[in-house]
């Protein structure tokens, strides 16, 4: 499928732009397996992909769709350390540019409800960041129809999962349509985590180098054949 083709599922020209600016112009298996899923059309989606393999490509896809189906509403970008967000916040600032829509990243302040982020269309968050949102009743919550969580796996970390989990309880009960898009590179219970979610599971095994796998001893590597 071309990147091109998109249009036709609502896709706007900026998203097919930036790829094809970057010699991008064709979706790899698992970013069709994702269309072909549902993820233009609503669906909750949990996407299981080696790393590198172009989930963030997927997460672009929707954002651009749904910001312009759905003029004034939010798009949330879940992160799990400020590291990444910080990542996040410079490829969408790059993808945005020049355009009308205005991305923000939001990691610090957690006794705050941030109200000055109305103002923004892409919102780049820790977990503990959105929470604590929840928690400060902040008024844009209800303007929010994507959400987007990277690193899903995290929900087995004893430390962070509990808060993540809680938060998106919390976000379908309050939020009744939002679409939610986990991202995650290793998951050993991707199905059970699907069905949790109410989501499709779109799982591929490309990725764009071959991983090579072998044993490293006395100076020397010995790769499987």
């Amino acid at each position: 499928m071309d990147f091109k083709d998109l249009k036709s599922k609502g896709v706007p020209e900026l998203i097919v732009s930036y790829f094809q600016n970057r010699n991008i112009t064709k979706l790899n298996s698992a970013q069709e397996k994702a269309v072909k899923a549902g993820l233009l059309e609503g669906n909750n989606m949990l996407v299981c992909t080696p790393t590198g393999s172009g989930k963030t490509a997927i997460a672009t896809i929707l954002i651009g769709k749904n910001l312009e189906a759905q003029p004034g509403s939010k798009i949330v970008y879940l992160v799990p350390l400020k590291a990444l967000a910080s990542e996040k916040l410079r490829e969408y600032k790059e993808v945005f540019k020049d355009t009308k829509y205005r991305v923000a990243m939001s990691i610090g302040d957690i006794d705050s409800n941030s109200a000055w982020l109305e103002n923004y269309d892409v919102i780049i968050m820790t977990v503990e960041k959105m929470d604590s949102l929840i928690r400060h009743h902040c008024p844009w919550l209800p303007y929010v129809t994507t959400v987007i969580v990277d690193e899903i796996h995290l929900l087995n970390d004893v430390s962070r999962g509990p808060t993540l989990e809680v938060l998106l309880t919390i976000l379908r009960q309050i939020l009744k349509k939002v679409q939610i898009v986990a991202l995650s590179a290793t998951i050993g219970n991707a199905g059970e985590l699907a069905e949790w979610l109410d989501a499709s599971l779109v799982a591929d095994n490309w990725r764009p180098v071959k991983l090579y796998k072998g044993v490293y001893l006395f100076g020397k590597v010995e790769f499987d054949e």
